[in-house]
């Protein structure tokens, strides 16, 4: 089982250009191969193979001109290569949409390092061509797979699988629990266990409204700069760039939070040791364009809590079942089985002719335990 690590880098102002340039050196070559796969399509030729594109890119390195590749690790501007590869045949297999040739301001930048070459030892990583960096936490030695560094705006961080043993939990195994998502709380459990919003507390809603200012800020200055006319209205001030700064460290601390809440939520859930899990296969992109709901779906991270159970379902070797998309757990009545055709998103309370009243949230995630019961019976 792979598990995967992301860690905060503290490079000094010398180890942070180095690693600015090596992922510039990463753009550049990834660039440079959809240019070459999309003018070689153009003229009526094959796919250009990977090996033979990093071929060329060896020979490139050895000219004046592209001297400068060969300041960073080798293996950055090759695995680029790779990647562009793997997202231009991804493409016409229909998995994906046509690659993007990356921006120096839009693209997050990020390459890759080599996983034989990592060691971790006192609180620090040795990088190739980049030294002994610090970093905020130590991970198990092991198995090293897919190595990346990136920078989200704010900091450096590494990201890497490691090969480890999957873990047991030693609770005794309880009743199975059916999992019903939501807006109004994030998730009710067959059990009653409620996971709550974690939007709706004092501490979100003051940073949501602190973001709307410096939002509002941000806007202002922009206007000004556009009235200034000519090259004037591409320079930014400093007040505008501190507003930038401060607005993304707004969002990093709500994204914190959030995913923090995630994480104990599904850790929670998948450390009760149930005999199984029922969750839904919610349509979230087409949720999301219900412009009435999307906003609130979106600061959810419905997609992020089943990604998470399912990965730590393998880590605990807890069985977990996807309900099929259309399976109406909450229109079905957990008492006697009939639906409820007309029931509204307004509705709160399930009403049924047996005589059932219930919380439409618990009923559903009660129709999904049983679900899963029925599933495991066939």
């Amino acid at each position: 089982m792979i598990k995967g690590y992301k860690i905060k880098l503290h490079p000094t102002k010398e180890q942070e250009q180095i690693l600015r340039q090596s992922a510039g050196v990463a753009r550049w070559a990834y660039n440079w191969t959809l240019g070459k796969q999309k003018e070689n399509y153009d003229s009526g030729a094959k796919f250009v193979n990977d090996g033979d594109l990093r071929k060329e890119l060896t020979q490139l390195k050895k000219t004046e001109e592209f001297a400068w590749l060969n300041d960073v690790s080798a293996q950055i501007p090759k695995q680029a290569v790779k990647d562009a590869c793997q997202a231009y045949q991804r493409f016409f297999k229909g998995h994906a949409k046509f690659p993007k040739f990356k921006s120096r301001k839009h693209s997050v930048p990020k390459f890759y390092q080599r996983y034989d070459k990592l060691k971790f030892i006192d609180g620090k990583v040795v990088l190739e061509k980049i030294g002994w960096v610090n970093i905020a936490e130590e991970i198990s030695s092991g198995e090293y797979s897919n190595p990346r560094i990136k920078y989200d705006g704010l900091n450096w961080y590494l990201t890497v699988g490691v090969t480890v043993e999957t873990l047991v939990l030693k609770s005794h195994i309880s009743e199975p629990i059916g999992v019903d998502m939501g807006i109004k709380e994030l998730a009710v459990l067959s059990n009653k266990d409620v996971f709550k919003n974690i939007n709706k507390t004092k501490e979100v809603r003051r940073l949501t409204k602190k973001l709307k200012r410096l939002q509002r800020q941000a806007s202002k200055q922009y206007q000004k700069l556009k009235k200034k006319g000519g090259e004037n209205r591409y320079k930014k001030t400093s007040n505008l760039l501190k507003l930038e700064n401060e607005i993304q460290l707004v969002h990093k601390r709500l994204n914190n939070i959030r995913t923090n809440h995630l994480h104990q939520a599904t850790s929670r859930l998948v450390k009760a040791n149930p005999e199984y899990i029922v969750i839904e296969d919610l349509n979230i992109s087409g949720m999301m364009k219900n412009k009435h709901l999307a906003r609130s779906i979106q600061e959810q991270k419905l997609y992020e809590f089943r990604r998470q159970v399912e990965y730590k379902c393998q880590w605990y070797g807890v069985r977990l079942i996807i309900a099929d998309r259309f399976y109406p757990s909450s229109k079905l009545c957990s008492q006697c089985g009939q639906i409820e055709k007309d029931l509204k998103l307004s509705d709160r309370i399930y009403h049924c002719d047996c005589g059932l009243h219930m919380d439409r949230d618990l009923n559903a995630s009660i129709n999904l335990r049983e679900y899963g019961r029925t599933k495991l019976a066939s």
